[in-house]
């Protein structure tokens, strides 16, 4: 087999796993959603306007499917105010969350990320694996110190 492989490691929260997966692979909307955050920047807010009308789907559907994601921790929403034809008004923009971007870089093409993007992921992994690995080290009772030792060993 000549295809290279990558290994993808998505930590979700116990509780919510199954309901995560569904919302995210049972359609193609919450699919296509995350792959506009790929195309934007995966550290990028989108308006909600914008993808309503990047997709051929129905308002309804993609506010639904929006607030699933948001629901499940993917997305993280927010409102802004701003001028439009000399009147004040409210939007609303999403950014994908540490397990989005998760979920993100698992649909995006490596060549589709740029070098800092694939650094704060790197960055992410670390972090998230290494708490991980503490919290489940403490229940264990195992010894903090033979992990750093194990860290440092990898760092060299």
């Amino acid at each position: 087999m000549s295809e290279k492989l990558y290994p993808y490691v998505i930590f979700l929260p116990a509780k919510k796993k199954q309901n995560i997966l569904r919302a995210i692979f049972r359609s193609k909307v919450p699919i296509n959603i995350l792959e506009c955050f790929i195309d934007k920047g995966i550290s990028q807010k989108i308006y909600q306007k914008n993808l309503i009308d990047t997709f051929s789907y129905s308002n309804k559907t993609v506010i639904e499917r929006l607030k699933d994601l948001t629901n499940l921790g993917i997305l993280r929403e927010g409102m802004e105010k701003t001028e439009s034809a000399g009147r004040t008004v409210w939007v609303k923009h999403y950014v994908l969350t540490d397990l989005g971007k998760w979920f993100a870089l698992l649909l995006a093409k490596e060549d589709a990320l740029s070098r800092e993007e694939k650094v704060e992921i790197v960055q992410s992994a670390l972090r998230l694996y290494i708490k991980w690995l503490r919290e489940l080290s403490e229940k264990l009772n195992a010894k903090k110190e033979i992990l750093e030792e194990i860290f440092r060993e990898g760092m060299k």
